[in-house]
């Protein structure tokens, strides 16, 4: 008589393994190892039978499965007793009693085996086809909501041991504790997957009865629940629980673990997003003070359920659109690879589907306010917002995805949503599913649901803008957009995704409002594809992000560069070009303002225009240190709409140069004006005093560039029998003019809230360092008649009087051609020149060359040719002009050849364009090895050049006959 073998409680399915060897081999090696902890289940599995051949191709189709009897038989062993159903339900009481237990690590341990014997036998029936997918999801969904209802039942308990709170009644430890865990997302709505992390957000009721001190309170539940999360998710020899994430709390960048339920209300209602508001659909008290979670829920309602339907709800809705997904059209739906939840007509779209409509009418239905999605479905049909074919279709497709989603998870327990990409693996999952055309019904399936979705939402207007799918919402990234930003030219597409999270959190001032928020929602397509174009994308949009933290309100810039994208496009050239520019920007973000003028780069920053603004701007500030802040302000925003014009060809370096030097002008005068008022208020006036300005290098020559220092010398005169000054707070003269100095250096480049006017060097007044930091113009007569070196009269040639009196002014500008007029040993002239060129050669050698100013053959070479010219007379006699470019054209006499003037000019035209735009874009020298891409475009424009490599041979001609030129005109270097 054959022996009865004695079968599982478990009805089961024809499944066939990919390796039926493999398969058996497995099967033998298995009931061996067992034989002695599962008898029952090591005889079963050396018979035949249907029971027998389903196990065997289930180990083979799932390793998980496989792996997971190997190290619990006993799992599988208990339904010789009992059914999957019945012993889930032994399982749950069990979980119960864990909350209870004396230990963590006792719950930690048996958590993780209780978790694992219901893992198994959800999956096991699932597989076998004896639930609906409606019923594994809901099984997954209450095994997890009793671990984390266990897991804070024991720190409640332990918390009350400790004397940290005191609770009501210590049987059910969460009543009254006012700690609320709230479940989000698929574990909220109680449609959870089979590997799926949890999303919990932990809020903190301190009026609760169990609360004794209100002020450690937040401390205290923000410790419990890390260590919630610590006993759920840390990985010990017995597996884990669940992967828990608490990223969807308010702000989770800047927010402790558990929020103050006033606090929370307090975001939702002011800074709450749309994604938010969508995601608190599902919310749902899990443990914890379950009375408390459902009251803070209720007091959200009018945060998630709007009462009118209005335009301004229309709008949240198509903004939560933009941010998910391209429609209908976009892309084509594939099966190997495709990623079942994010991926086009997948899990994600339905869900979206549902949500929206329930975010469009839920505040006047409440019969749609529903977790679930297919209950919702059906909900909407009902009241006439889908047709019934909409509903079945869309049902079908939900459930079928789900278990499709659920096969690929039990594969391996990997919380991946990604099909396979290879034959073998696509049919591992087809015969999981137990669907036998799978590839046809999968690819039906996702076109249906793309259909439905592109239908809702084919008038609303997309982020992606053909260029991709931008997904920004929730707390993970989006494999889709991680793609889009990579082919934009994002190098770090993950931190990029995670920058533009945190702009829709609202933590920067620029983004708390909901308008200016959806503003860059709107703009982010057309930015992001700016900020690629840079091909420096990642450092502009890091840029970008130190705007917006330092922008008090960012809703009029948005609104700018959503209608003007020339000036979008702009920001993306400051941002991805200009390192220096950007700099400017993110430190002093006012100075943008400027741009708000339409007008702006239609106007020439000639001195009448800057004056005329400047005016404008200091008003009648009658405080000496407003009036100083205010003409900081001025001068850093022009000096960046000067650059902003440079940048864009407005102008060319040449006119930029002349531009930053009359802003110098006029600034420094005024502060000159300013110092000098304040003086007068405690020290009054010396008898007969008056002042001049005199500047040179640079300044003196108008071609001042950004970021350049000043080189000042301020003289004076006075009547010679007045020793001190007439206020009421007397001083010597020469301490006057000396302290009246000090006071200008001060005002011009002490660092404050608002910046430096400029860095001011006085090293070419008489004497040098040594010298007193004023000159009377005497001493200065006398110095520079008998005592002055040969580089302080080249340095003359370029001095001008900016600001003073103007009599004295003009009498220190004629002291000053007099000086550079006068007869010089023109022979003693160019050898001092030529030995202090080649001392700076030595001293300080050109780092490539691209270092214009020191580079043999550079600026240096012809400001000397230019500055020695002007002393020893080969330029006309009338030549008073300061400008080495203009010296420069007008040489004459000896080597000095019509051609050779015009083409040292040229050359200085071509090395000032490309100093210019340097200087401007950059904080230091220009690397040849990392030239930013659109510095290089510009330098390209300035130079009329088709590439790098013609203007390096440019700029290596030009260099080279500069440098012979020199040794013409000079004289030979002297060292090598």
């Amino acid at each position: 008589m054959a022996e009865t073998i004695a079968e599982l409680k478990l009805a089961v399915r024809s499944l066939h393994p990919l390796d039926a060897e493999h398969a058996r081999k497995f099967r033998k090696e298995l009931g061996e190892d067992i034989e002695g902890s599962a008898a029952a289940l090591a005889h079963l599995l050396k018979a035949e039978g249907e029971q027998v051949r389903f196990i065997e191709a289930l180990f083979d189709l799932s390793p998980f499965m496989r792996d997971s009897v190997r190290r619990r038989p006993q799992t599988l062993e208990a339904l010789f007793d009992l059914s999957v159903e019945e012993r889930l339900a032994q399982l749950r009481a069990e979980l119960e009693r864990v909350g209870f237990a004396e230990t963590e690590k006792d719950v930690m341990r048996l958590l993780r085996q209780l978790k694992a014997q219901a893992h198994f036998l959800i999956a096991l029936d699932d597989i076998a086809n004896n639930v609906e997918p409606q019923v594994t999801v809901e099984r997954l969904s209450d095994l997890a909501s009793a671990c984390v209802n266990a897991t804070v039942n024991f720190l409640l308990r332990e918390a009350h041991g400790r004397g940290k709170i005191a609770l009501p009644d210590e049987s059910q430890p969460g009543r009254g504790s006012g700690w609320i865990v709230l479940a989000m997302g698929k574990l909220g709505a109680r449609e959870l997957n089979f590997s799926s992390d949890i999303d919990l957000i932990s809020f903190l009721d301190p009026d609760a009865p169990a609360i004794l001190d209100r002020m450690e309170a937040g401390d205290l539940f923000s410790k419990l629940t890390q260590r919630m999360m610590r006993i759920l998710q840390d990985r010990t020899e017995h597996g884990y629980v669940f992967r828990t994430d608490l990223r969807l709390r308010p702000d989770p960048g800047s927010t402790p673990l558990c929020i103050p339920v006033g606090a929370a209300l307090v975001y939702y209602e002011s800074r709450g997003q749309n994604w938010e508001r969508a995601a608190m659909i599902k919310a749902c008290a899990i443990a914890g003070d379950i009375k408390a979670g459902e009251a803070f829920l209720r007091e959200l309602q009018p945060y998630v359920w709007r009462k009118y339907l209005d335009y301004a709800a229309i709008a949240d809705v198509h903004s939560i659109k933009r941010q998910i997904h391209a429609h209908k059209g976009h892309g084509a739906v594939a099966v190997k690879g495709h990623n079942v939840k994010l991926g086009r007509g997948g899990i994600r779209e339905i869900e979206f589907f549902v949500q929206t409509q329930q975010l469009i009418a839920g505040g006047r239905v409440p019969e749609l306010r529903g977790k679930k999605t297919v209950e919702v479905l059906a909900e909407l049909e009902k009241r006439k917002w889908i047709d019934a074919d909409t509903r079945d279709e869309m049902t079908a497709a939900y459930w079928f995805l789900r278990k499709v989603e659920n096969a690929i998870q039990m594969v391996n327990d990997e919380q991946t949503h990604l099909m396979p990409t290879d034959d073998e693996g696509v049919e591992r999952i087809a015969r999981l599913v137990g669907e036998t055309d799978f590839v046809s019904r999968f690819t039906t399936i996702l076109q249906t649901v793309e259909k439905h979705y592109a239908e809702l939402f084919e008038t609303a207007p997309s982020l992606s803008s053909g260029i991709g799918n931008l997904v920004f919402t929730g707390d993970e990234d989006d494999p889709d957009t991680l793609n889009t930003l990579a082919s934009l030219g994002f190098k770090r597409p993950s931190d990029i995704a995670r920058i533009i999270r945190v702009w829709h959190f609202g933590r920067y001032r620029s983004t708390r409002s909901a308008e200016a928020r959806e503003r860059l929602t709107e703009l982010t397509p057309a930015l992001l594809k700016a900020f690629g174009e840079t091909r420096r994308a990642d450092e502009a949009v890091l840029r970008l992000d130190s705007l917006l933290q330092g922008l008090p309100a960012g809703i009029q810039l948005f609104s700018l560069l959503h209608s003007n994208p020339g000036l979008l496009q702009l920001l993306a050239t400051i941002m991805g070009s200009a390192p220096r520019l950007a700099d400017i920007v993110t430190k002093r973000p006012h100075v943008f303002d400027g741009l708000l003028d339409p007008a702006i780069l239609s106007e020439l920053p000639d001195r009448d225009y800057l004056a005329s603004r400047l005016e404008a701007f200091l008003g009648n500030a009658p405080i000496y240190e407003e009036r100083l802040n205010r003409l900081r302000i001025f001068a850093a925003e022009q000096k960046f709409l000067i650059g902003i014009r440079l940048l864009t060809g407005t102008i060319d370096g040449a006119r930029a140069g002349a531009a930053f030097s009359d802003l110098a002008d006029l600034t420094i005068g005024t502060a000159l004006e300013a110092v000098i008022e304040e003086m007068e208020t405690r020290h009054g006036r010396v008898r007969g005093s008056a002042i001049a300005l005199l500047c040179m290098g640079k300044l003196g020559s108008r071609e001042l560039s950004a970021g350049s220092d000043v080189d000042l010398i301020l003289l004076y005169d006075h009547d010679p029998e007045a020793d001190e000054s007439d206020g009421e707070k007397p001083l010597a003269s020469s301490q006057y003019f000396a302290r009246l100095t000090q006071r200008l250096i001060a005002a011009v480049s002490a660092p404050t809230a608002e910046g430096v006017l400029y860095e001011i060097d006085l090293r070419l007044r008489p004497s040098g360092n040594k010298g007193p930091v004023a000159t009377h113009i005497d001493s200065f007569r006398r110095y520079q008649a008998s005592e002055a070196w040969t580089w302080e009269h080249m340095a003359l040639t370029r001095a001008r009087a900016i600001a003073g009196d103007l009599e004295f002014c003009a009498k220190v500008e004629a002291d000053v051609r007099k000086i550079v007029s006068a007869k010089h040993d023109a022979a003693k002239v160019r050898a001092d020149a030529a030995e202090m060129r080649a001392l700076l050669e030595e001293e300080k050698p050109a780092k490539n060359r691209w270092d214009l100013k020191l580079a043999k053959g550079g600026l240096i070479d012809l400001e000397f040719i230019a500055q020695v010219a002007r002393l020893t007379a080969k330029v006309p006699a009338a030549t008073e002009t300061t400008s080495t470019v203009e010296i420069l054209s007008q040489l004459q006499g000896g080597a000095a050849t019509p051609q050779m003037a015009d083409e040292l000019a040229a050359a200085h035209r071509l090395y000032t364009g490309i100093s210019q735009m340097i200087a401007l874009c950059l904080t230091g020298p220009l690397d040849p090895d990392d030239i930013p891409p659109g510095l290089a475009d510009r330098l390209l424009a300035v130079g009329d050049a088709p590439d790098m490599a013609v203007l390096e041979a440019q700029i290596d001609e030009a260099m080279t006959m500069v440098r012979d030129g020199f040794e013409k005109l000079v004289g030979a270097v002297l060292r090598p």
